[in-house]
């Protein structure tokens, strides 16, 4: 089956083409077959009407934390009161997941995925990182891998409560990475105060990478930490969070592959100083927005809300924030077949109540999007995996 959605007032392509107005697209099946002028757009199967409104790729969110149990709702109150974020309370959540029933998380992972693409995104990672055991890791990634196959290993979240370090970062590069190769395709370290530290998370990536998955990492979210200059040393398609980068840390980046994400939601639910973008602009420095959903330090799904948070106080144009959320999150999960409307991308279309895209920004809090396609269906309930 084939449709045309034509009358597009504005079309964000995140393509080569750029914006464009008065414009269709023709997706056949899952793959966007056509993209051009409404007064040129070919026959298709049914035909869809946007009445004029605005269409843009559906988001990539490439940073996620869902598979959980558990409220943290008291240490926000605290926050907010006063009380710096410290990374503690990841124990707490850990608790609750390990407590919790695969079926119970499956429920809850489902849910908030289709919290997230009633707010338009269409793809999204999900970390492991609430077991902290062999057999809870891997029943982690089982639960996410029944959503997405872009599945991160987070067995280095934090140390679990009473074990030694090092026999920590022995168990995690060891009998837990055995235990989850074959279900997770990227590996990451929470690489900061409280956590990780340089030494202990290279070689805990470096033990993943060895086994065929891809490297990414939290990194510089308390403090510079020298974790982002591991990500590039590494080869990493994605350093996170990045919200104290040194001059040294954005040269090095700037010299490579590597995606710099920021996760603006973090930035707004511990009130830690916003990260600004001016000094990646200029270095050339590729970049991403993600959610970071979690309970504890951003439990937002919502990205057009980072959408409109990094236009605030990252300083991001509306376009330069549209494309981080989309073909700039594809970038840092190394996929070019999504976050774009172009010939033989993925059919993931979000119509947005409004004129413009950037009104995701314009109108902070409303919720404009009216229709989300995802792999070429019209939805509003998160698609199994195909």
């Amino acid at each position: 089956m084939s449709f045309v959605l034509t009358n597009i007032g504005e079309l964000f392509t995140a393509g080569p083409e750029g914006v464009l107005r008065d414009a269709a697209v023709v997706v056949d099946g899952s793959t966007i077959a056509w993209v051009g002028s409404a007064s040129q757009a070919p026959a298709a199967d049914e035909s869809v009407d946007a009445r004029g409104a605005a269409v843009v790729p559906g988001f990539v969110d490439s940073h996620s934390h869902l598979v959980f149990a558990g409220d943290r709702a008291d240490e926000f109150d605290a926050r907010m009161s006063g009380q710096p974020y410290t990374a503690g309370g990841i124990r707490r959540t850990v608790a609750a997941t390990r407590a919790a029933s695969d079926e119970a998380l499956a429920a809850h992972t489902g849910r908030l995925l289709d919290e997230a693409l009633r707010s338009g995104t269409t793809t999204i990672e999900i970390k492991s990182g609430y077991g902290l055991t062999v057999a809870d890791e891997r029943r982690s990634l089982e639960v996410a891998s029944r959503f997405t196959s872009e599945v991160t290993f987070l067995g280095a979240h934090v140390v679990p409560a009473g074990a030694s370090p090092d026999a920590y970062v022995d168990l995690v590069a060891g009998e837990m990475l055995d235990a989850v190769v074959g279900i997770a395709t990227w590996i990451d370290v929470f690489c900061d105060r409280g956590a990780f530290d340089v030494d202990q998370a290279r070689r805990i990536l470096t033990a993943g990478a060895s086994r065929g998955l891809g490297v990414r990492m939290h990194a510089n979210q308390l403090g510079p930490s020298g974790a982002a200059r591991l990500g590039v040393e590494l080869g990493a398609a994605s350093v996170d969070h990045c919200t104290f980068l040194t001059d040294e840390d954005v040269d090095a980046l700037a010299g490579s592959s590597t995606v710099a994400t920021f996760v603006p939601g973090a930035e707004f639910s511990t009130r830690q100083p916003f990260p600004r973008i001016d000094r990646l602009r200029d270095a050339g420095v590729s970049y991403a927005i993600a959610t970071d959903c979690n309970p504890g330090s951003s439990f937002t799904s919502s990205m057009p809300f980072c959408i409109a948070l990094a236009v605030r106080e990252m300083h991001m144009t509306p376009t330069e924030a549209l494309l981080a959320a989309t073909s700039g999150g594809a970038q840092a999960l190394r996929r070019t077949d999504i976050g774009r409307i172009v010939v033989g991308a993925q059919a993931d279309l979000v119509l947005l109540d409004a004129p413009s895209f950037v009104h995701l920004a314009y109108r902070p809090g409303v919720h404009l999007v009216k229709d989300v396609w995802q792999r070429g269906r019209r939805t509003t309930t998160w698609l199994p995996r195909p």
